[in-house]
């Protein structure tokens, strides 16, 4: 027969509050209602303080519960971070334990009496002045302490803010509280410290607004989103700073901690939409390109993060992101410099929904770095293709072209060809480029294959071509005005005479004025009965 540990007054107390803290309303009534209808299964604890369990959902969910640090706690269903499935185990431990079911499913208000961790007869001063010596000691230990520690501080720190409304200014007291009573640390273990700070708050307001991680909700509201977007910003400004590793050797380990964080939380975060770039993605590029790649001479940390990806492949299951996971390994081989391996897993990673435009576009930002400008034109040829998204500005993945063919000009033939591949997509930069480029044939070509007509643009768009060549806007500028001619209406008329207008100056401007004359005897000959068309004519002083 399997123990269950008996659990003790002060620890059923520190369960309510953990669970007020890191659950949210919705998801302990959900994980209520599967506990009312027993879909957990006999679980058994391998440890005093470690539960694991079965619950029976859409599927069959295993489910790790740390009763003494419950960021290390996991389900593998879809959701990101303390779920139903969770709820549900621990009120049929609380049950077990001969405890009230209801007082945890309403923790949230449980905790609100700020129930003392001592005994029932401890006043809320010495509760609290309990608290602040904790507090205190974990504060002491920080410096020698890993990424684990680090977070069982944090979570200290933010347990009083735990009804506190997820906003901005949520976020600045959470920051405040954290740094209240940090020692001083070295300074690369201070911006690891403040990177985890960042994350766990994130994780904190993610987590209480009952969202995946990564997914902007509009339950969210207003000012929690403004929260999330902040928190990104600095993360994304840290991540962005160099990380001298040389000066201090000794924090690797807790380069691996960050690492081996980030590849979880990236690799089940949801990808639903496209307009966001989802939040654990961004961070783990920029540790690698920023923190990880500068400080290594060597390909073994690529080689076995590719290990640490199928491992993940293959514990993760359900709560998997598929894209993710190539998208990663594609990293890792484009580090290595195997291009046509990470070209390959990066096609794959595209054909699924979910990817966000600014994830192809961090290879690029790589090499633009380095300056490795016939590898940059080769992956913008392989890139370009899968920007597909008619939500994304390619300006970016233009003004990258532009970085490349500076720098290597025989690399602008691959660049028409893979622009006029990407269309219509392209089709803006496209245009844009044609005329930087001085391709005039090529872009009125192209604006005739797609039926365009002069009254599409304004006047200034064509000037570059009036000025340069103006005998390409010559068949355009006739064969509009036959067809508003045949239209036979006052309104296209009017359209007609107007591009005649512009009609004379370019032949004027060429200096072929008989042959515009010529033109327009005929014209008005072939066109005599149209007596409107005649008005308009005289009314613009194009014939006598």
């Amino acid at each position: 027969m399997q123990p269950t540990y008996a659990m003790d007054d002060a620890q059923w107390n520190k369960l309510i509050q953990d669970v007020a803290y890191y659950f949210n309303d919705l998801t302990l009534k959900r994980g209520f209602q599967y506990y009312k209808q027993k879909r957990v299964q006999p679980f058994r604890m391998t440890e005093p303080r470690k539960i694991k369990a079965l619950v029976e959902g859409s599927d069959d969910y295993s489910v790790s519960i740390n009763l003494d640090d419950f960021t290390l706690s996991r389900c593998n269903c879809p959701v990101s971070g303390p779920c139903k499935h969770m709820a549900a185990v621990l009120m049929n431990y609380a049950e077990q334990q001969e405890r009230s079911v209801n007082k945890l499913a309403n923790a949230t208000a449980a905790a609100a009496l700020h129930i003392p961790s001592a005994s029932p007869s401890s006043s809320p001063a010495t509760a609290y002045n309990n608290r602040q010596e904790q507090l205190k000691e974990q504060a002491r230990q920080l410096p020698a302490q890993g990424i684990a520690e680090w977070r069982d501080y944090f979570a200290t720190c933010l347990a009083p803010l735990a009804l506190n409304t997820r906003n901005p200014q949520y976020v600045e007291r959470s920051l405040s509280s954290i740094a209240k009573l940090k020692p001083k640390l070295t300074p690369i273990s201070e911006k690891l410290f403040s990177l985890h700070t960042h994350l766990f708050i994130l994780e904190a307001i993610i987590q209480a607004s009952g969202s995946p991680a990564g997914v902007y909700s509009p339950s969210l509201g207003y000012f929690t989103h403004l929260a999330v977007s902040e928190l990104q910003d600095a993360i994304a400004q840290l991540l962005v700073e160099e990380l001298p590793l040389a000066a201090e050797p000794d924090q690797w380990q807790r380069i691996s901690d960050t690492i081996t964080y980030l590849r979880r939380e990236m690799l089940t975060e949801a990808r639903d939409r496209l307009r966001e770039q989802p939040r654990f993605s961004v961070c783990y590029d920029l540790l690698w390109r920023n923190w990880i790649t500068p400080n290594i001479s060597s390909t073994e940390l690529y080689t076995e993060e590719i290990a640490q990806l199928q491992q993940a492949e293959g514990e993760l299951g359900a709560a998997l992101s598929r894209n993710a996971l190539l998208l990663a390994k594609s990293r890792m081989y484009f580090y290595l410099s195997e291009d046509q391996t990470a070209v390959t897993l990066l096609r794959s990673a595209a054909e699924r929904p979910g990817l966000h435009p600014d994830e192809f576009m961090s290879f690029l930002t790589s090499l633009l770095v380095r300056g490795d400008w016939p590898r940059m034109a080769a992956w913008l040829a392989e890139i370009g293709p899968l920007l597909n998204s008619r939500i994304y500005n390619l300006q970016r993945y233009s003004d990258y072209w532009e970085e490349a063919v500076q720098h290597l000009p025989e690399a602008e033939p691959q660049m028409w060809s893979t622009l006029t591949l990407m269309l219509p997509t392209s089709r803006e930069i496209y245009d844009v480029k044609l005329l930087a480029y001085g391709k005039w044939q090529e872009w009125m070509d192209y604006q005739l294959s797609i039926g365009k007509e002069p009254s599409d643009f304004r006047v200034k768009d064509l000037q570059p071509l009036e000025k340069n060549a103006p005998e390409i806007l010559l068949p355009f500028y006739h064969q509009a005005a036959e067809r508003y001619v045949l239209e036979k209406n006052r309104h296209s008329y009017k359209s007609a005479v107007k591009l005649l207008k512009r009609l004379a100056k370019l032949y004027k401007k060429m200096k072929r004025e008989e042959r515009w004359e010529l033109f327009m005897s005929s014209f008005t000959i072939r066109h005599s009965r149209l007596r409107a068309l005649q008005e308009e004519l005289r009314k613009e002083k194009l014939i006598p």
